[in-house]
């Protein structure tokens, strides 16, 4: 009986996040409805699937501009954030100089930071590249830095004391004991990849969903507005999943823990 009523509560626990999504946009079709809100001001969610449809062949072409830029970025941005908790745990200078200048990046807005990467690097994929590895890198580097920094000292001296490297205590000791932390950051760097992207594509370019919103924008198209943020947000969910789903590949004993603890 204990543990039927434990499935039962796992099941409501899965379906709340559904139901209260479903919740909202019922209430938001009910309110557009009604007439409560002007179509111009808030387009019902009946409109913003319209649009999406209506414009999804050239919602593609756009959204593979804006994949190809977060997949590059984000890409440079974990190999930019793991070299850099690397370095750091590895000479104290380094990290008492430069963390606190890491640290320093998030805190200009990327909508500052986008209009001079234009500026320098034009409009291609460049400039869109580099504000994406400004955003992404940071959640790398402070989450791998912190696991590095969790390590029991005994199990590093242990290490030391049968001959062991400093590449081998990296390998052996500190990367597995970083891997949630690194997951947990990559989650939001993949988040934040299509986010930059598409702030980046905001301030000028040729292809991509920012591009596409601020035509849209221009046009009053409010409908079309809402369908490239919903699309957006799917975007960002699936990277999110599928990078939930590659920690539980790698990191298999976590989830078990976890599981355990509910």
């Amino acid at each position: 009986m204990p543990s039927l009523r434990g499935a039962s509560s796992r099941r409501l626990l899965a379906l709340a996040a559904p139901l209260t999504l479903v919740a909202l946009v019922a209430v938001w079709q009910l309110v557009c409805s009604l007439g409560l809100v002007p179509p111009y001001l808030l387009p019902s969610p009946l409109a913003v699937v319209r649009a999406l449809i209506a414009d999804a062949p050239l919602l593609a072409g756009h959204t593979a501009t804006t994949l190809a830029e977060a997949g590059v970025g984000l890409a440079l941005g974990v190999a930019t954030g793991l070299a850099a908790a690397i370095v750091m745990d590895r000479f104290e200078i380094l990290y008492r100089a430069f963390y606190p200048i890491v640290v320093l990046t998030q805190t200009i807005p990327a909508v500052a930071i986008a209009p001079l990467l234009v500026l320098w690097f034009g409009y291609d994929m460049l400039p869109k590249i580099v504000l994406i590895v400004v955003s992404t890198f940071f959640p790398i580097t402070v989450g791998v830095l912190g696991g590095f920094r969790s390590v029991d000292p005994d199990e590093i001296d242990l290490m030391r004391s049968m001959g062991a490297t400093e590449l081998q205590i990296l390998r052996h000791v500190k990367f597995p004991a970083a891997l949630p932390q690194f997951f947990s950051g990559l989650k939001i760097s993949a988040a934040y990849a299509i986010v930059g992207a598409v702030i980046a594509e905001w301030l000028g370019g040729f292809s991509g969903l920012g591009v596409y919103m601020t035509r849209v924008r221009k046009a009053y198209s409010f409908d079309k507005m809402f369908a490239v943020i919903l699309l957006i947000s799917a975007l960002s969910l699936v990277l999110m999943r599928v990078v939930e789903l590659a920690r539980r590949a790698a990191i298999p004993w976590d989830r078990v823990g976890s599981e355990d603890r509910r």
